[in-house]
């Protein structure tokens, strides 16, 4: 049988139908489509013209992780971050990140009650479903390291005690460009816990005059309604994390990895974690194309958003005006692609 002669064969040589081995039901696929679906549908209604921004957004979400939005102001940053955290109905705070942002703001403190004549904890913004962090690089280094714990190990700590996160958990947070005045650079171990970073963009002409229409009178939010909710959306994340990843992708993934620690063009590489979060989000994107195996073409799209804000350029590199992201780009062009051809099945 050659290459790609059956549509239902998967990497591995199984058939795809049903439930076969570690993969994902059929059914399954077919709820996390509708739901996503609607899903995505509700966020167009807010956000015009901007498709592959949202399903970058859903991706991470179905990943498991976090997600850095990152462009100047008045191109819809929050208005995304709202919309996608009202498009579910699960619990949702909002920070709004400022010099004076305290840890315990987001954390939580421990108040002593005097009637019990005990400690009780008051928890923070961060126990959420959602939590959008709107312009966190407008606060103090310290304050922004409180979330360090919270993202990667979803779980806060306070006075020696540890409290549990709920579950889905995700920081959705916006940033202005770090020349931008008053901003403080994010951490780089920060950084490194988002899954993905993205730009808006300005709108196209047409996305832009019908926002002018609709944004003019009301704001499109207040007629938003949940289309999911956090128990349909902790399921699909299960459902995500059964997508096959075949060896050889594994190891192209890690090839992309380790070619950013060895490029002369960058003085910081991408992390171990970088790796993991390139494998989660490939797989989310894997089951948004009704898939449950992944390919070479996942990890190339999406390798610029995983990848690019987690590495340093030299100053060289600077000089020349080379962004991260130009940076990732010629990677993807000189990492070779394991398989036949890019974007076809392989047998291995």
């Amino acid at each position: 049988m050659t290459v790609g002669e059956t549509t239902d064969q998967r990497p591995d040589g199984s058939d795809g139908s049903g439930r076969s081995g570690p993969g994902v039901d059929k059914a399954d696929l077919a709820a996390l489509a509708d739901t996503t679906t609607r899903i995505r549908r509700a966020i167009e209604g807010v956000i015009e013209g901007k498709r592959d921004v949202v399903r970058v957004a859903i991706t991470v979400m179905l990943a498991e992780g976090h997600l850095l939005i990152e462009d100047v102001p008045g191109v819809g940053k929050t208005m995304l971050a709202k919309s996608l955290a009202r498009s579910l109905d699960s619990s949702v705070r909002r920070v709004q990140f400022t010099p004076d942002l305290l840890p315990s703001d987001i954390t939580g403190v421990s108040v002593y009650n005097q009637e019990a004549r005990e400690f009780e904890f008051k928890p923070g913004a961060i126990f959420a479903n959602i939590v959008v962090g709107d312009e966190i690089n407008r606060a103090s280094p310290k304050t922004q390291s409180a979330l360090l714990e919270c993202m990667e190990e979803r779980q806060v700590t306070v006075d020696g005690v540890t409290y549990e996160l709920a579950i889905p958990f995700m920081v959705v947070a916006t940033q202005n460009p770090i020349e931008m005045e008053g901003t403080y650079p994010l951490p780089e171990a920060q950084r490194d816990r988002f899954m993905a970073r993205l730009s808006m963009g300005y709108p196209n002409e047409a996305a832009e005059l019908t926002m002018l229409d609709t944004h003019g009178r009301t704001s499109p939010l207040d007629d938003m309604a949940p289309v999911s909710d956090a128990t349909e959306i902790a399921h699909l994340i299960k459902v995500v994390r059964d997508v096959h990843v075949s060896d050889q992708v594994r190891r192209y993934a890690l090839d992309l990895v380790l070619a950013t620690r060895s490029s002369p063009e960058l003085r910081l590489g991408a992390s171990p974690r970088a790796t993991l979060h390139l494998i989660r989000a490939a797989r989310a994107a894997a089951a948004l194309d009704d898939r449950d195996y992944v390919l070479p073409d996942d990890l190339q799209g999406l390798a610029v958003a995983v990848l690019a804000h987690r590495l340093l350029p030299t100053a060289e590199a600077q000089i020349g005006r080379r962004t991260t992201e130009d940076i990732v780009t010629d990677i993807l062009a000189a990492v070779p692609v394991p398989g036949d051809a890019r974007g076809r099945r392989s047998n291995g």
